[in-house]
């Protein structure tokens, strides 16, 4: 739901298998809350209800964004392979600078906000995420803002 149906953030699911293992989520689960706020069980209701068509544009919408940002980012000199299927790009910082100290560079010099990959786990390291859940306009303004601070890989 959450990245498919645009309700990140929220989480809903549901669970399929041994009766005495489900019983145990079940009794697990009684007792840490009271199940998902009913607005949230209606909203992913309509979704899936939605016609499969929606997935297409939501995966159009996606992959021109992906390959905006992926030719975008090439002009700056980083050549980033494109995902298959993700709301996002893993990029490599510039040579020598943490993850944490390329984000905050792009920050102050761009207003631009990428997160450091070192906050999904040392495998992150070296990385920054940009998220591609803005229009072509906005992902082109960060984009513009890179090339003006020069910030290159």
């Amino acid at each position: 739901m959450s990245k498919t149906y645009n309700m990140a953030g929220w989480r809903v699911g549901f669970v399929v298998g041994n009766s005495k293992i489900i019983q145990g989520l079940r009794t697990l689960k009684t007792n840490l809350d009271y199940g998902i706020f009913s607005a949230l069980q209606t909203a992913a209701e309509t979704a899936l209800q939605l016609p499969d068509s929606y997935l297409q544009e939501v995966q159009n919408r996606y992959r021109t964004r992906r390959d905006f940002m992926v030719e975008g980012l090439a002009e700056l000199g980083w050549n980033i392979p494109k995902p298959l299927a993700a709301m996002y790009l893993w990029v490599p910082c510039t040579r020598g600078m943490s993850s944490t100290d390329f984000a905050l560079n792009v920050l102050q010099q761009t207003g631009v906000v990428v997160t450091p990959g070192n906050a999904f786990g040392p495998g992150g390291e070296g990385y920054v995420r940009i998220s591609l859940i803005a229009d072509c306009d906005r992902l082109g303004e960060a984009l513009r803002r890179l090339k003006q601070a020069n910030i290159r890989y």
